[in-house]
């Protein structure tokens, strides 16, 4: 059995381009920092809503179930670890912890967990069309040799 790839957060629009301004600013990509970046806090929100239905002060301020795990307080590298097993890939192009994954992890694990938001549409890859006709032929055409 092979399991599905998992879904990639930094192919999520927006996403990518506030890692790369979380590179230039690593500050920026501290929650407590918000206020010190307006523009950047305003694309956070923006690609959160786009991505998960609700921004991070949204997520913050929904109430959790009872058994909530706090999955967005873990370390990052648990955090990778969490989010994998839930089908969904938090790392960069380097296989490094997202910069951001600090402001994404509430979103993400309440709109994967269905407790407030949605999950971005993901069509499935189609599966691939084999011409068995065109293979059937060429093995009557082998066997006829014979």
């Amino acid at each position: 059995m092979t399991q599905a790839p998992l879904r990639r957060l930094i192919d999520l629009p927006g996403i990518d381009d506030l890692e790369m301004k979380a590179l230039m600013k690593p500050r920026a990509a501290d929650p407590d920092e918000r206020h010190e970046f307006p523009e950047i806090a305003e694309a956070i929100d923006a690609a959160a809503r786009a991505a998960f239905g609700l921004t991070p002060d949204e997520a913050a301020a929904v109430a959790r179930p009872a058994d909530w795990d706090g999955i967005e307080r873990l370390d990052p590298a648990d955090m990778v670890e969490a989010f994998a097993a839930e089908g969904w890939d938090v790392l960069d192009g380097r296989r490094k912890p997202l910069r951001m994954l600090a402001h994404w992890a509430l979103p993400l694990a309440l709109s994967m967990r269905g407790v407030a938001g949605a999950l971005p549409f993901h069509a499935e890859p189609d599966r691939p069309v084999t011409d068995w006709g065109s293979n059937l032929k060429a093995e009557a055409t082998r066997f006829r040799k014979r």
